[in-house]
């Protein structure tokens, strides 16, 4: 089995890593059922991957990774883990955001932040003032989010341009409607890893991911650590991305 060391020397001398990547973090459930531990333990555990991915992104200089941490149908979940997951969340944020101000990690947070428990969304707000100077890996949580929901708000954020004559219908085109999108300003993923081994896109990031990278794994998120990311990396560099057009043309 190759080296983990080895494996990361190998991607860096490759190169072309990508600068941004958009990640389900799916499993955690199973995982603690599989040890006959509560739901609520995977999720814990699952933090451990979260620190360890966000250290070796910061170190291979990924720009951009977004977390697919709570949906919008995440809500229809019994409430006693719902209730435990945003308690885990806040209690995380104001652990983490010191190490992650120290790393030069700048937070931020996409979704329907209002959804929130108070006390969880002031701690994000906090953390995103804190970080916002930072200059090195953004780390993206998709919180209370929903790419459809996402969608019809850029829509209706249009059309209210519209209906006050500040934009013409004639004038919308992808990057107007991207310029809406709770992720304006950031590239588009370059690569989705899903772990757990479901093969569903789940309400995330459609409109940004027309020609992203898919990496399924059947690693549950609080396995999935340094050996897998590089893995994932490691296969996406193998692949060719052609947006469309054939391969003689990108030569």
């Amino acid at each position: 089995m190759t080296s983990v060391e080895q494996l990361r020397q190998d991607i860096t001398a490759r190169g072309d890593l990508p600068e941004h990547i958009a990640i389900v973090m799916d499993g955690n459930g199973r995982w603690a059922r599989k040890r006959m531990l509560p739901r609520v333990a995977g999720h814990r555990e699952g933090i451990n991957s979260v620190r360890k991915v966000t250290r070796i992104c910061g170190e291979l200089d990924i720009k951009h990774l977004t977390l697919y941490t709570f949906s919008t149908e995440n809500w229809n979940r019994p409430r006693k883990e719902v209730s435990a997951i945003m308690q885990l969340l806040m209690t995380t944020i104001r652990a983490e955001v010191d190490n992650l101000h120290k790393n030069n990690v700048r937070l931020t947070v996409i979704g329907q932040l209002e959804d929130i428990p108070a006390e969880a969304r002031q701690g994000m707000i906090e953390g995103m003032e804190k970080t916002a100077g930072n200059s090195g890996l953004n780390l993206n949580l998709a919180l209370s989010y929903g790419s459809r929901q996402e969608i019809i708000s850029a829509v209706r954020k249009l059309s209210g341009l519209v209906a006050k004559g500040e934009l013409s219908v004639e004038d919308i085109d992808e990057d107007v409607l991207s310029s809406q999108l709770y992720t304006a300003g950031m590239p588009d993923p370059d690569l989705l890893i899903r772990t757990g081994g479901e093969y569903r896109i789940s309400n995330f990031l459609l409109w940004q991911m027309a020609y992203t990278e898919v990496y399924i794994t059947p690693v549950f998120w609080p396995d999935f650590r340094e050996r897998e990311l590089l893995k994932a990396l490691s296969e996406y560099q193998l692949r060719e991305r052609r947006f469309g057009m054939v391969s003689e043309q990108l030569k």
